[in-house]
């Protein structure tokens, strides 16, 4: 598997523009597998289920070159997101997925959100029936979320995923957990991060280019979309996103140490990467020349210099909390 993978979901959800993009979307999944990023996550509710549907057309071509992960577990409907973790449910939806992806397995099946109608066990034991039954190679939970996932209780940042997960894994071993990790979103380091590390379980990295941010091609002020999630976050009002330019400032100085090529963006990744040698960066595109410069992120060595000034940061501002 490549030390980049390729978040699919800007493609045909959440982000401006991501439903009139198919064919440049293509093009970046393509671009992403040539560069030798083959993990390729997506779910079932991004579009919902065009996503897979896009993703389908290159698998039909090119299954051998991808490592494939899409996510059960959440119902978008007009209103409202809703989580069903019922067994009948998954087995049916681990179904149309294979249909619409256009492949006989899943390589990475992850829970979207667990039920909270529903033991976390029996979800997770329907899942398990679904790699015993040949239809899916491995599990994996995902904890990222925005505003009702950044504290879990009281107990502190990530304290009930670490729950979840010690209960899950007496039903069938997770081999992956997908959380948000970037420069500004380093939680997962306290807590989540090391509970994998210790029992080597892959760690997804999710929105490790905070959500754009960290690419240093957004402006205070520009604005978004109200279709685009952005438009809701707290770190991407004028007034955030003018704070946290010291954050960006720090990455691009790194990057000009490197050479001129070298972006804040793969700064960022680079940075992930440093995280561990089981923990893999999974940054969004819709864009052919954004995949192109993620998947080059692999090559980048931060010396330890780099490193400790990226740790001297200013900590992000804004936040659900």
């Amino acid at each position: 598997m490549g030390a980049v993978g390729l978040g699919c979901m800007p493609m045909n959800w959440a982000y401006t523009g991501s439903r009139r993009r198919g064919e440049e979307s293509l093009r970046a999944v393509h671009t992403a597998l040539d560069r030798g990023c083959s993990l390729l996550d997506t779910a079932d509710m991004y579009g919902p289920f065009t996503n897979e549907l896009l993703l389908g057309r290159v698998l039909k071509e090119r299954r051998a070159d991808a490592f494939v992960s899409t996510k059960v577990g959440l119902l978008v409907g007009e209103q409202h997101i809703v989580a069903n973790g019922r067994p009948g449910y998954v087995r049916r939806a681990c179904d149309a997925s294979l249909r619409r992806l256009q492949t006989d397995r899943i390589d990475l099946y992850q829970l979207h959100r667990p039920d909270p109608e529903v033991p976390i066990e029996e979800t997770w034991g329907a899942m398990a029936e679904l790699v015993s039954a040949g239809k899916v190679r491995a599990l994996g939970l995902c904890a990222v979320g925005a505003r009702a996932t950044r504290r879990d209780g009281r107990d502190g940042l990530h304290a009930g995923t670490i729950r979840q997960l010690e209960r899950i894994q007496q039903v069938f071993p997770v081999s992956a957990v997908m959380a948000e990790l970037s420069v500004w979103s380093p939680e997962a380091l306290a807590a989540l991060l090391p509970w994998c590390a210790a029992r080597g379980v892959g760690f997804l990295a999710a929105m490790p280019l905070g959500n754009g941010f960290l690419s240093g091609t957004l402006t205070p002020g520009q604005g978004f979309e109200p279709d685009d999630v952005r438009a809701r976050h707290p770190r991407f009002t004028a007034e955030m996103m003018a704070a946290n330019q010291p954050v960006v400032a720090g990455l691009r100085r790194v990057a000009a140490r490197h050479g001129a090529d070298v972006t804040p963006a793969q700064v960022a990744l680079a940075w992930v990467l440093s995280r561990g040698r089981t923990v893999i960066p999974v940054p969004g595109t819709k864009h052919e020349r954004w995949a192109a410069e993620n998947a080059a992120a692999a090559h980048l060595s931060l010396t330890d210099a780099d490193l400790a000034e990226i740790a001297g940061l200013p900590p992000a501002r804004g936040s659900w909390d």
